[in-house]
């Protein structure tokens, strides 16, 4: 699979509706490159699982409270908490972990391995704590989780799974995360004072995370 394709914003293109329309636009690309569960083997289904869970169970909350270091607004730390609260009042760890042993997709040393490069580049650029790139990602992310997991459900369920308290949670909550996500760029960006980042730096982590999924969902 290719890296996702970026568009390059010009300065004055830097404000809320431009970049929502690009990030809706990327996952769209997204999805589209999502292999068939029809016609994956119990082997292929077991490994997206699997590497999926290697990266979220322990990489999420990390990068979530990136964003809250990074981010300089108020109103942006508010939401960004409110997330914070709930994947770890709820154990949203923990319910990942349930999900995978049920689909019987434990990861692996291989599952972490196939990941290893492209996880270390999404965690370095993180390390960055540039504020607007940092939350334009995660609105990224977490809009594509939203969409994500039918699909999800649907590999657990070839698996012979009924356990989905994860994707149902998910599946919900992550429409209200998008949203609050996108609230708080748009105090980000208020405060930024012209100082925006642009262009391929703006997506900077969008890439990233786009070279990442790739990965999870490579068979």
């Amino acid at each position: 699979m290719t890296p996702a394709s970026v568009s390059v914003f010009s300065p004055v293109e830097v404000h809320l509706p431009a970049i929502r329309t690009e990030v809706e636009q990327q996952i769209e690309k997204l999805r589209a490159t999502l292999p068939d569960p029809a016609g994956l083997t119990a082997a292929q289904r077991r490994t997206i699982i699997a590497r999926y869970t290697s990266v979220l169970e322990g990489n999420f909350i990390y990068w979530m409270t990136g964003a809250l270091l990074a981010t300089k607004s108020q109103a942006a730390k508010e939401k960004i908490l409110e997330n914070l609260h709930e994947e770890v009042r709820d154990s949203h760890p923990n319910m990942m972990r349930k999900f995978a042993l049920a689909a019987n997709a434990a990861p692996t040393e291989a599952d972490a391995a196939a990941v290893f490069t492209p996880l270390t580049a999404v965690r370095l650029f993180i390390g960055k704590l540039s504020p607007v790139p940092i939350v334009v990602t995660m609105a990224y992310f977490e809009g594509f989780i939203q969409q994500f997991m039918p699909y999800l459900a649907d590999l657990a369920k070839r698996q012979g799974s009924s356990e989905m308290e994860y994707t149902d949670v998910h599946g919900v909550c992550d429409i209200t995360h998008t949203e609050e996500l996108y609230n708080a760029l748009k105090a980000e960006i208020a405060l930024s004072n012209g100082s925006t980042p642009t262009g391929k730096e703006l997506f900077e982590g969008v890439t990233l995370l786009r070279r990442l999924i790739d990965a999870m969902v490579a068979v």
